[in-house]
């Protein structure tokens, strides 16, 4: 089931965000995500936020500003069973293109978006981590 984001989901969101991220991105420092915790906790509740909820518990969520995904997270064990889709497939619904950035080095990512639309637009080096990502963007068929 696919919901809202409620204030009180925010901890485990953020559990959520954290690990994915340092499980994800091996090839940035572990203390970068740890480091930017409290600004991104402080931040995540401006964006239109979707949570994943399987068996009482979240388990995904993601997040949207405008036409832009900041992010899809997914908790390892539970991926691979089509939540991140079903979380892309929830803001596309509303949308006639989508945008986001993704870590050259994040083959797996790059893959899933691939998979579900989306495609390599432009690259740049991201100034905060010197790492290449890759814009990819979406648009409707219809």
């Amino acid at each position: 089931m696919i919901r809202k984001f409620k204030k009180n989901d925010i901890e485990i969101i953020m559990q959520i965000w954290k690990k994915e991220n340092i499980k994800a991105h091996k090839f940035i420092s572990k203390e970068y995500w740890e480091n930017n915790y409290n600004y991104v906790k402080e931040i995540l509740p401006n964006a239109e936020i979707y949570v994943y909820i399987f068996k009482e518990n979240i388990v995904g969520f993601i997040g949207i500003n405008e036409n832009y995904i900041e992010g899809i997270f997914v908790d390892t064990n539970n991926q691979c069973n089509g939540i991140g889709t079903a979380l892309l497939n929830k803001v596309k619904e509303n949308k006639s293109n989508l945008t986001l950035s993704v870590y050259k080095k994040n083959i797996n990512a790059i893959n899933f978006y691939k998979k579900n639309g989306f495609a390599i637009t432009s690259e740049s080096i991201d100034k905060d981590t010197e790492e290449i990502e890759y814009t990819m963007t979406w648009k409707s068929n219809l």
